[in-house]
């Protein structure tokens, strides 16, 4: 297998959502692109990225930050529809990715603001509300989430969701559950565009698992000598 398998720049990928009639290769083998199917029926194709750990194997990337304003408002709103059950006081957007969605979110929800987390830590921060996390993506330790204390009396006994963009491994997502409720806030879901194979689920635990909403699942891949098909 070569260095790059059936990969392509991603510049005019997360433009658009497409009827499904209009993707070009629907079914496995995925030759450069995955079909992520939208609660509606229609289809965003993602990029796929192999993993430079690992060449054989690829997921399909969603960076919501290069996406059209339109494919992020209807994914927010979606997303905010799968959340509305839970009936929340506050949407926590997780960095950095998550940041994009919530916003959005948070105004279908029907609220006037939401709550940021960073991964920058400002000088009036203080190191007891954060948590190291590490992902798929950013794979190198050290990096923390944080809450800002200002925004602290915001979470305290409240029922909250976290959004972010996607959840594959389950760890930075763990990290910033554990980190909010071991502050005071209620944990009610999270809320996430992607859910990326089904490794998140023994992290989390089944009882947290059960509170992640999802708008499309994306799989994670291996590489055939003529594409990309699901990985077991």
């Amino acid at each position: 297998m070569s260095a790059r398998h059936f990969t392509e720049p991603t510049t005019h990928y997360w433009q658009r959502i497409v009827a499904a009639d209009e993707v070009a290769r629907p079914e496995a083998p995925w030759q450069f692109g995955y079909p992520a199917r939208l609660p509606d029926g229609r289809v965003l194709v993602l990029p796929i990225r192999q993993l430079a750990s690992e060449p054989a194997h690829a997921v399909a990337s969603l960076l919501v930050n290069h996406a059209s304003l339109d494919v992020v408002e209807t994914l927010g709103t979606m997303l905010a529809g799968g959340l509305s059950a839970c009936a929340p006081d506050l949407v926590i957007g997780l960095p950095t990715l998550g940041l994009s969605l919530a916003p959005v979110v948070a105004r279908a929800l029907g609220h006037p603001r939401y709550l940021p987390m960073g991964y920058s830590r400002k000088f009036w921060y203080d190191e007891a509300l954060s948590a190291p996390v590490q992902s798929i993506t950013s794979p190198t330790p050290g990096k923390r989430i944080y809450l800002d204390p200002h925004l602290r009396p915001l979470i305290d006994g409240k029922r909250l969701v976290l959004v972010d963009d996607a959840v594959s491994t389950g760890t930075t997502l763990l990290a910033a559950w554990d980190l909010i409720e071991s502050l005071g806030g209620q944990v009610v879901a999270c809320g996430v565009a992607m859910l990326q194979g089904r490794r998140w689920t023994e992290q989390l635990g089944a009882e947290r698992a059960a509170r992640v909403v999802g708008v499309f699942d994306s799989p994670l891949l291996k590489a055939v000598p003529d594409g990309w098909v699901p990985r077991d």
